[in-house]
Order: structure tokens, then C-alpha cells, then sequence
């Protein structure tokens, strides 16, 4: 990352969210500090996120593109805990590790760690993580602090250490390379196919009248 990029970096506020079209807020850094991308690209900055972008680049202000998101509060992950499955996709799929829980088990959302990223959304099977708001009549910057991108950042790249640390280990252990992310797969449709049997069976049992005494 050179110094743009960097400096670029700084004035994001790292919810790794992918709003803005890349894998990360270093990846919208570059390609910004490259000329690939807009400065108005980042909801989660607002409108004062683009201002920033506009003197660091020198570019003109522009109103952020409604094609990738809105400005508006900051929201937090909330996971409807009678539902969960524990099929951990959402731990897989969370960008801070705010997330916690195990296999099977139901988990629960680490309020000081969530981005409101929203990623952990569309991965869960059974619908049960909703957003609340955390910062009514405040959006952008006003909801959010340069503190908590600092720590938000942390936390990215130590779960990105994590993540790679753990497919180094896998590709030492596992000769079959190309086999084994199929079997991981079938692996993990079958415990969330068989949990959401049980959470249907579940809320049957629940729905069901109880029987007429004699």
C-alpha cells in the first residue's frame, strides 16, 4: 500500500463492510489511490467520509452513489437467539469476530465488536439475525468514532490472521486438495439441514394443540 493508499486507509472507517465493491477497506484504499474508484463509494462514512476523501485525493465532493448503500445510522447485529441453529456460518462470515459460539450451540453478538457490516445476514439459513439501530439521529462519522475504526481494524486483521493460519494447517494436513472442499461443504449442508429439521420439528411441537382430557 503506498503512501496514498495509506493515508487513504486511515480515513475510512473500516466496518469491512464491501459496500463499496471491494473485499476490504484496504482494497477501496488502493484502488481509490489508483484512480479505479469513486470517492463517494462508502456509506458508512456519509457524506463527511467523502469530504475526507475529497481533500486527501483532491477530488470535487460528490453526494455518495446510491448504488452502493445510503448513509444512515449505525446499526448492530442482533441474533434472535430461540431460533439460531449453530450452523456458524455467521461466525465464517463476520469480518471483527463479534460473533461467538460453537457448533450446534446457539450464538450471540459481542455489542462492542459489531460494525453493522451486515455480512452475517445473508449466510444465516434460518433468518434469525435482525439489525438494530444503535445510533438514532446520528449516521456516518457522527455514529461512529476514529477509536472504534482503529479497534474495528484490529480486530479485521486478526481474523484474517486467524483465516490464514487455519488454511495454512488445512493444506499441510490435507493431501486431497481438491476433494476436501467439497466434503467440507456436503460436511456443513448436512448439520444445517439437519438443525433446521429440528427447529421445524420444534416449532410444530409448539403450534400443536394440546389434547382434549377425557
Amino acid at each position: 500500500m503506498n503512501g496514498l493508499a495509506a493515508r487513504i486507509h486511515d480515513a475510512l472507517p473500516q466496518t469491512q463492510c464491501t459496500r463499496c465493491g471491494y473485499p476490504d477497506c484496504a482494497g477501496y484504499a488502493q484502488a481509490l489511490a489508483d484512480g479505479q474508484a469513486g470517492i463517494n463509494q462508502c456509506p458508512p462514512g456519509g457524506a463527511e467520509g467523502v469530504a475526507r476523501l475529497a481533500r486527501l485525493t483532491g477530488r470535487e465532493p460528490l453526494p455518495l452513489d446510491p448504488q452502493f448503500g445510503t448513509e444512515g445510522p449505525r446499526a448492530m447485529a442482533v441474533i434472535d437467539e430461540a431460533w439460531c441453529i449453530g450452523c456458524t456460518l455467521c461466525l465464517d462470515a463476520c469480518p471483527t469476530d463479534a460473533i461467538v459460539g460453537i457448533n450446534k450451540r446457539m450464538h450471540t453478538v459481542i455489542e462492542a465488536h459489531c460494525t453493522g457490516c451486515e455480512l452475517c445476514i445473508p449466510v444465516c439459513p434460518v433468518d434469525c439475525i435482525s439489525l438494530e439501530v444503535e445510533t438514532p439521529g446520528r449516521s456516518g462519522w457522527q455514529a461512529w468514532s476514529q477509536a472504534q475504526a482503529e479497534a474495528a481494524l484490529r480486530r479485521y486483521k486478526l481474523h484474517a490472521e486467524h483465516r490464514r493460519a487455519n488454511d495454512k494447517r488445512k493444506s499441510g494436513q490435507e493431501a486431497p486438495a481438491v476433494a476436501e472442499p467439497q466434503a467440507a461443504d456436503t460436511r456443513k449442508r448436512s448439520i444445517v439441514e439437519a438443525a433446521l429439521a429440528r427447529a421445524r420439528a420444534a416449532s410444530q411441537q409448539q403450534q400443536r394443540p394440546p389434547a382434549a382430557k377425557p
